[in-house]
């Protein structure tokens, strides 16, 4: 006897009739039509078994909107599947032989069987909401920081163009007092991140505290290491 094997392909809703069609002319026997409910939609899993093998056919993200073409007019035994899954996760399935019009199940509420509690889904749609605004926040900061950088830009072209005109010795003197300002804000900036990372460091388990100032130690040796070998590059 030959081994069991299973397998599966993606398929388009379009791709349905033609894929049943060709599992009848070929001699595969239908197994199920398998409905799952994902945040993306419903999926649906068509299989089919011949000779030890298990073919699976999936369709991925069917919403209410969309119209799904039965395939009981190649396997008859479809019909019970595809009844289950309009009437339990709201899949428009079309011309179903035996077609119960939605009263294959006696349901207490008329709405598509899910996994999740109506909490889970509520607080799902709202970690959507929310991350669709963080992510519209973050391209309008991003927006605002190209016409920030933009800015700049155009301030320093202006101080080149005054250095220029300048007398030299003096231009000299502004460009070291330019330099010694722009080291001090970073010198400034940098005491800022360090105390913040000392702060973070000391309210850690000693143990895991320890570890990360060893990977700090470690990264700033690298950074000291590679900034030498370029500087003896450039020599």
């Amino acid at each position: 006897m030959s081994a069991f094997t299973q397998t599966f392909a993606p398929i388009s809703i379009a791709d349905i009739p033609a894929m049943a069609a060709d599992r009848k002319a070929s001699g595969w026997r239908f197994v199920q039509v398998l409905a799952v409910n994902t945040e993306n939609g419903i999926d649906l899993v068509y299989s089919f078994m011949k000779d030890g093998a298990l073919e699976n056919f999936k369709v991925e993200g069917v919403t209410k909107d969309d119209v799904v073409p039965s395939i009981t007019g190649e396997f008859l035994a479809a019909f019970v599947f595809e009844n289950e899954a309009h009437d339990l996760f709201g899949v428009n399935i079309k011309d179903i032989a035996i077609d119960f019009g939605g009263n294959f199940y006696a349901l207490s509420q008329k709405e598509p069987m899910t996994v999740i509690s109506p909490a889970q889904l509520a607080a799902r749609e709202k970690a959507k909401k929310l991350a669709a605004a963080k992510a519209a926040k973050e391209a309008k900061a991003a927006a605002g920081e190209g016409v920030s950088e933009a800015s700049e830009s155009s301030k320093a072209a202006d101080m080149e163009a005054k250095l220029a005109a300048m007398d030299p010795e003096k231009a000299a003197k502004v460009r070291a007092a330019m330099e010694a300002k722009a080291k001090k804000e970073a010198a400034a900036k940098q005491a800022e991140k360090d105390a913040a990372m000392e702060a973070k460091l000391a309210a850690m388990d000693p143990e895991k505290a320890a570890k990360v100032r060893a990977a700090m130690e470690a990264k700033a040796r690298k950074a000291a290491a590679q900034a030498a070998d370029d500087a003896k590059g450039g020599e």
